[in-house]
């Protein structure tokens, strides 16, 4: 299990850093927008993300 969640944050290190790489300009105007929305919107943003995550490795997993 601990192999799989270090892979799993290997990952995400991964598909953040080609994101930042290949497109800077678009993830600063993307964060400038984020500053504008509410604590709760992005609080509820998160939440359903990380459910649709846990859905995906759970039915992945099964």
């Amino acid at each position: 299990m601990w192999l799989e969640l270090i892979i799993a944050l290997g990952l995400v290190f991964f598909i953040e850093g080609v994101a930042w790489a290949l497109f800077p300009n678009q993830l600063k105007r993307l964060l400038v927008a984020l500053m504008a929305q509410s604590a709760a919107n992005i609080r509820l943003t998160g939440l359903t993300l990380a459910t649709i995550g846990v859905a995906i490795v759970w039915m992945v997993k099964g």
